[in-house]
């Protein structure tokens, strides 16, 4: 398969691919997404084919308008509406009961789906023109780092996808917020852009945390929280205690080494290679890690970062058992 890399102008060309059953690689303001459309069950195989993702860990629909909602989900609570008003737009995936023409491979099963609408103009455009909203996980190879620019899903996905749409603008470069609305409960199930904190501002009530363990739980609520994520080639190892970060990075001194942590340490490190920290810089330093065959990836967790849940919660996935 040739794999087109399409300009925004090209919108109604991508949107083709989509209706003829293809899958195409599009933009977020979070993180690339491979799509297909929602009711095309044969489309949503191919996604799950080309990343080697588990049929158990459901994906999530992007809409472009509110009133796309009624065709995939029912039974929306109060708070549903609250938070889709102020954060719809946005990073935000809210967990909620599907619509039974909703197929089962697109929710693996589950009686839920996750429906989020991305705040990037092109996105959004093109689930318009489609006319149905998309299913769209990270286009990464399942396990690996995830991509927040149209070079890194050609790594991945060139002559497996019909085309990669070129442009700017993931903004946020981690995956987004996801809630789950259970009765009176508000859970976050996956950390992101969006903290608890904001999501109580706006619901009126505490918001709880879950945790997936593999021992009492079979199914997997949402993507992001069973299995190994945002993975590099070579060994991530996270250290709060920068002294013995330095220590061990000294005794590596036969392999490639990157330290990765705040600018502030940067000058501290000038025997081996660097690289900042961020939300936004994640993924694209655990491809180069990748790339440039770094084979040990010392993170330094500062007192700031560990306050991070969103970016701990990347790491912690990322890191070597």
């Amino acid at each position: 398969m040739n794999t087109e890399l399409l300009a925004p102008k090209d919108l109604e060309k991508a949107a083709h691919f989509l209706r003829m059953g293809e899958i195409v690689a599009f933009p977020t303001e979070t993180v690339y997404g491979l799509g297909a459309r929602i009711f095309d069950p044969e489309a949503i195989q191919k996604i799950f084919s080309v990343k080697g993702r588990p049929s158990d860990n459901p994906l999530i629909a992007h809409i472009s308008s509110l009133e796309q909602i009624s065709m995939i989900a029912i039974e929306l609570s109060e708070d549903f509406i609250r938070l889709a008003e102020v954060f719809f737009p946005g990073p935000l995936t809210i967990v909620c009961k599907r619509h039974p023409s909703v197929p089962d491979i697109a929710t693996a099963g589950l009686d839920t789906l996750g429906v989020r609408m991305p705040n990037h103009p092109l996105a959004r455009d093109l689930i318009s023109l489609v006319g149905e909203p998309l299913v769209a996980p990270s286009a990464n190879v399942s396990g690996r780092p995830s991509s927040t620019c149209f070079s890194h899903v050609l790594e991945d996905f060139e002559g497996k996808i019909a085309a990669v749409i070129e442009a700017e603008g993931c903004l946020c470069g981690i995956e987004s917020t996801i809630v789950q609305l259970q009765g009176d409960r508000v859970v976050v199930l996956r950390p992101g852009a969006i903290s608890a904190e904001q999501i109580e501002q706006v619901v009126k009530k505490p918001v709880e945390t879950y945790t997936f363990s593999r021992e009492s739980e079979k199914k997997v609520l949402c993507p992001g929280v069973k299995y190994r994520h945002y993975s590099p080639k070579g060994e991530l190892q996270l250290f709060t205690s920068w002294d013995a970060l330095l220590r061990e990075a000294i005794s590596f001194k036969n392999y490639k080494v990157m330290v990765v942590g705040p600018t502030e340490i940067k000058k501290e490190v000038d025997f081996t290679t660097f690289a900042t920290l961020s939300r936004h810089s994640l993924y694209h330093t655990l491809r180069r890690c990748d790339s440039e065959g770094y084979e040990k990836i010392l993170v330094y967790c500062s007192p700031e970062i560990l306050q991070d849940l969103a970016l701990m919660n990347r790491l912690s996935k990322a890191a070597s058992l």
